[in-house]
Order: C-alpha cells, then sequence, then structure tokens
C-alpha cells in the first residue's frame, strides 16, 4: 500500500494499492491537471531524487522548502514559541535532514495550514512528531488523507498553542485561514497568510484570487471582507508561500491598499 502523492499539487492521498485514477484536487477549478495527465509518486520515491530546502527566515522561524521545487513549489514555515512549535502550511517531503532539524528545535505541538493546495503530506508530518492537525470544517471535503490526528473546528479563531491564533478568513477556499504571530517581525508581530492573502513579485503589495492558475477573480465583497478581517490582528510583517514572497514592514497598509486596488479594478475601467 501507498500513500499516493500527486505530482501536480503535491497532495498526498489515503493508503491505496493502486493510485486514484485523478487527484479531486487538481479537477477542482482552483488547481488544474498537468499537461502531461494525471502523474503520481510517493514519498520513497519523492526523496530519491529531492532533499529538504531549510532557511532561516528570522529568529524563531525556519522555512522547510525543497528542493529541487516540487509540485506548486511552496515552503512550509515552523513557528518557534516557548508554548510550543507551530508548522503552518505542509511540504510533501520529510526527509532526515528536516526531521532532525525540526527535532532539534522542539518539534511539532500542532500543524496548522492555510487551504487544501498546501496540505502536502501533513499527515505523515504529524504522524511523524505526535501532532494534531488544525483544519475548519468547512474545508473538511478537501481531506484527501483522513486521520484521527485531524482536528476540525467551527470557530472563526482557534489557538493551536496559546501564543498563536489560526483564524478563518475565506476567500480562496470557504476555510481558508491565516496564522498570527504576534512575536514576529522583532515583536511588531507577522501574519503567515500562504495564498489566503498571496504577496505578488511587487513585495508592497498582496492580491486575492479565487484559482491563481486559472485566474478567476474574488468578488469585491470578499476581497475587502478578507481585508477588514486581519485589521484585528498586530502585525508589520506578511509572510506569504513562496521563497522571498514577504511584505517586510507595514504589512496592514499592503493588504488595504491592494484590497482597494483590486476592487476598484474590478468597479470599473483602469484608473
Amino acid at each position: 500500500m501507498s500513500a499516493w502523492i500527486c505530482v501536480t499539487c503535491g497532495v498526498q492521498q489515503t493508503d491505496t494499492a493502486e493510485p486514484l485514477p485523478a487527484c479531486p484536487i487538481c479537477e477542482d477549478e482552483r488547481q488544474y491537471v498537468g499537461w502531461d495527465g494525471q502523474r503520481w509518486t510517493t514519498a520513497t520515491e519523492l526523496a530519491r531524487h529531492h532533499t529538504s530546502d531549510l532557511r532561516e527566515e528570522e529568529t524563531d522561524l525556519l522555512g522547510i522548502g525543497t528542493s529541487p521545487s516540487f509540485a506548486i513549489g511552496q515552503r512550509a514555515l515552523l513557528v518557534c514559541t516557548p508554548q510550543g512549535n507551530v508548522l503552518w502550511d505542509c511540504v510533501s517531503l520529510l526527509d532526515d535532514t528536516a526531521c532532525e532539524e525540526v527535532t532539534r528545535r522542539g518539534g511539532i505541538a500542532a500543524i496548522c495550514l492555510s487551504h487544501p493546495h498546501f496540505y502536502a503530506a501533513c499527515v505523515e508530518w504529524a504522524d511523524a512528531f505526535d501532532a494534531p492537525i488544525f483544519i475548519p470544517t468547512a474545508d473538511q471535503d478537501w481531506i484527501q488523507r483522513p486521520s484521527p490526528r485531524i482536528k476540525l473546528f467551527n470557530a472563526d479563531e482557534v489557538a493551536p498553542v496559546p501564543s498563536l491564533t489560526l483564524a478563518r478568513i475565506g476567500g480562496h477556499f470557504d476555510g481558508a485561514a491565516v496564522l498570527h504571530w504576534p512575536a514576529g517581525s522583532d515583536g511588531q508581530g507577522a501574519l503567515l497568510t500562504g495564498d489566503t492573502i498571496t504577496v505578488v513579485q511587487d513585495r508592497q503589495w498582496v492580491s486575492f484570487m479565487w484559482s491563481y492558475p486559472n485566474l478567476i477573480p474574488l468578488d469585491a465583497a470578499t476581497v475587502m471582507a478578507i481585508a477588514k478581517r486581519v485589521e484585528g490582528y498586530r502585525f508589520d510583517r506578511v509572510y506569504g508561500a513562496w521563497w522571498g514572497r514577504t511584505v517586510v514592514e507595514d504589512g496592514p497598509a499592503a493588504i488595504r491598499r491592494s484590497a482597494q486596488r483590486y476592487v476598484n479594478h474590478l468597479s470599473g475601467p483602469p484608473f
């Protein structure tokens, strides 16, 4: 039996003798099936050709990526706190290098995820570190590898450890979430967003989409609701889902002006 991993999105499926004919994540309009059709790999095969890429993003924040890049190419973030470490989003590979470094830093107390595209091998990671996985009930139908470690929640906010807040803000998926880390950015606070709020190439701006690969926008009301929702958190820095995609200062202003720019372009001709 193998817990097959989709080559296009990187999300791991439940253990089966043979892979599914299609990946439900990729068949949804917010993702896509690769040009070569549906392809699968396994954790063992992935580890033959890839290694973990570990980078210090800032004090107490470890980036965990995969080299060479795999699937969507995101990197996870390990937030280290005195109350326990939280893995934000996930990657498909868990090798000895990553396992040893995470263990050295105190392991993982909880796994939190921005949305289903970044579930990756979250159950594999949870099993390795005896950690719960927090997923909003709104996205439970997107869980591809069920596990008793998955803790569904209905609230708008939960605290995976006492010093962090996981907030469901919707948009990209009904349960799309962000993680607020008050101690981040030298105590000014950081917001970890995946691509619930995505940091774009001009890192003074962010954006919001229903489907990124298929370029399907969100409606104006949803975009403004997302921007309004995060106003309640104190933060300076915004960490997106990929290496270097970080608003390094004045994140709240970047989100506000980006939301207004987005809505302006939806409602009329370019200005």
